[in-house]
């Protein structure tokens, strides 16, 4: 099997005068411990910053507020922080150049072995999840033909359509349409059997909606090899428990996706797409640094790259219990202060899928404290320390994984404190 490069997708090159025609067989890379660079090795050295940075609070120099991570590893607060030895990982890498396809394949090979994939399954670092999802549909439709590739999200004379449950669909559903399919929706098996023809591409699960739709996610999958079409799983959140990662390959699923820059730490704009070595070989033709391809915009750097790998080998050798002890502990602690305030009560959960972590609901009696949720949320953002929690339907929501050290105290301090003000 070989993985071919076109000479088209190697402009980046030219402006170095290189004429690069190699062909790289995937199957050699896969099996080999991979090229080793004879560049020189520089070590990362601290270095005198001047001008911007120098104050060591990038942040506050931009006139941007820092803020107390309450919510968990949402995007829009920038996922999760990154462990020291990945800082380093990534410094190393960013000192040297390197031919970002070999990196991807060996990578792949990397996280496969950590992951004990079953044979014949392989893994790429991609730009998120939704980025795995776009490269990963994209593959499964043009396979490695450089036309198909070059047209996307043209699909004329393609297959050109995914079923869905119509309880799945959701915003990321956005980075499947991107590559110019349509969204087959369906709620029953009786409906699947009738939405599948010859212009069906694949099956899409989205894992944190499991409980919602009527087939669920081992049947998805059963039903997917009895009609010979290949089904995706989106679990971009669903670690921990960390036996997820290899779970639902293991299951059958063709495709997997999971956020990089959550639960395990990885550089924020890291994804993991595990799957078949041909379908992963053919997401990766989809995708940067190859030009003119639907991917193109989703690049992930050599830095990236290494991080993932660096974060997804961490976070296997953690003590998973005594960090869901820990993160209940900060809950404890929140909870004990809130609990001596009239008016307050508590309750804990964890989420059965995603962000499957402890957390606590605050409550309150509105006739003892006039504040709504909203304003809660508000007050709380717009304090010193800013401090970011999730709101319900009547309360908010506190989940600890992504505090600091310390962090539950001043929580505590500022839920009392604000229930105080407001106070009947």
């Amino acid at each position: 099997m070989d993985f071919k490069v076109p000479f088209h997708r190697r402009s980046f090159l030219h402006g170095a005068g290189v004429v690069f025609g190699t062909i790289v067989s995937w199957t050699r890379l896969l099996a080999s411990p991979g090229r080793h660079s004879d560049t020189a090795f520089v070590p990362v050295q601290p270095v005198k910053i001047r001008g911007f940075g120098e104050t060591g609070d990038a942040y506050k120099e931009l006139g941007v507020t820092t803020v107390i991570n309450g919510q968990g590893t949402m995007t829009m607060l920038g996922g999760s922080l990154i462990p020291p030895e990945v800082e380093q990982v990534m410094a190393e890498a960013a000192r040297r150049f390197v031919y970002i396809p070999d990196l991807e394949v060996a990578a792949g090979k990397r996280i496969a072995q950590l992951l004990k994939l079953p044979e014949g399954y392989t893994g790429l670092v991609t730009s998120g999840a939704a980025g795995a999802m776009t490269c990963g549909y994209a593959g499964v439709l043009t396979g490695d033909n450089d036309e198909l590739i070059r047209r996307l999200p043209d699909l004329t004379g393609m297959k050109s359509e995914v079923i869905i449950q119509k309880a799945h669909r959701y915003g990321f559903d956005h980075a499947i349409r991107a590559t110019g399919v349509k969204l087959i929706e369906i709620e029953t098996i009786e409906d699947l059997k009738k939405a599948i023809s010859p212009r069906t591409a694949m099956m899409h699960f989205t894992n944190f909606q499991n409980s919602e739709g009527q087939i669920k996610l081992d049947e998805w999958v059963r039903l997917a090899r009895e009609y010979h079409l290949p089904c995706f799983n989106d679990a971009a959140a669903d670690t921990p428990p960390v036996s997820h990662l290899w779970d639902y390959v293991k299951m059958g699923y063709d495709m997997v996706a999971f956020s990089g820059g959550k639960a395990m730490r990885g550089p924020q704009c890291a994804g993991l797409l595990l799957g078949r070595e041909e379908m992963i070989r053919c997401a990766m033709l989809n995708n940067s640094p190859f030009e003119d391809t639907v991917g193109r915009g989703q690049k992930i750097g050599k830095e990236e790259i290494v991080g993932m790998v660096k974060a997804l080998e961490l976070y296997l050798n953690q003590d998973h219990e005594a960090l869901s002890a820990m993160w209940q502990r900060r809950l404890d602690s929140i909870n004990a202060q809130l609990n001596k305030f009239p008016g307050v009560g508590t309750s804990y959960y964890v989420p059965e899928i995603a962000n499957h972590v402890p957390t606590m609901q605050v409550r309150w009696d509105a006739m003892k404290i006039r504040l709504t949720p909203e304003q809660a949320h508000e007050e709380l953002k717009n304090s010193n320390p800013s401090i970011i929690l999730g709101t319900t339907d009547n309360g908010l929501e506190i989940t600890s994984f992504m505090l600091q050290p310390g962090q539950d105290v001043m929580i505590a301090e500022a839920l009392v404190k604000l229930f105080r003000k407001h106070r009947a």
